[in-house]
């Protein structure tokens, strides 16, 4: 079965599905969400996923602990909590804390364009478990690490992750 994304306006209301490769390859707004479970033990840490390298879009990079799209059937919170388990085998609860809209080149002729609902969960060290096909490795990162890595060396992260990242920043010292 071919994975559907749904199109959405600037205002992120429903205008349509489409095919994903297909809304990707075209660069159609679509909603997307993006997932960082956190870690405060001691310090604040973030859990960062590097994607495999069998994706479609992103192979190799390192980014936030999970994202995907809702299905046609989905909301938001309901496909984010499937692809968290999906993708690392975490079920904890999530809490949206923005969202963004973006549009970037991904690679392999591919256009990411999409409103992306950003949400935050805490780790409690329920136990993780990879899956090789969504995710290659993980690893456990203080945030101001991180910026400083994107900063030094910005093509090994996905085009979403720094500005993702910053809000969720902005949001924990709030």
């Amino acid at each position: 079965m071919l994975e559907q994304v749904i199109l959405v306006d600037n205002n992120d209301k429903i205008i349509g599905v489409e095919e994903k490769i297909t809304a990707h390859k075209l660069g159609l707004l679509h909603r997307a969400f993006s997932i960082f479970v956190l870690c405060n033990n001691p310090d604040l840490e973030l859990l960062m996923q590097k994607r495999s390298l069998a994706k479609y879009h992103s192979a190799g990079l390192w980014s936030n602990s999970c994202c995907g799209h809702p299905r046609p059937s989905e909301s938001v919170m309901e496909a984010a909590k499937r692809r968290l388990n999906e993708e690392i085998g975490l079920n904890i609860p999530l809490k949206e804390i923005g969202v963004f809209t973006y549009k970037a080149d991904v690679g392999t002729s591919l256009i990411e364009h999409e409103i992306d609902h950003v949400f935050i969960g805490y780790w409690r060290g329920e136990s993780i478990r990879v899956n090789p096909r969504e995710v290659s490795t993980v690893k456990w990162s203080k945030i101001d690490e991180i910026f400083s890595e994107i900063n030094n060396t910005p093509s090994l992260f996905t085009a979403w992750f720094k500005e993702t990242l910053a809000m969720v920043d902005k949001f924990t010292k709030d």
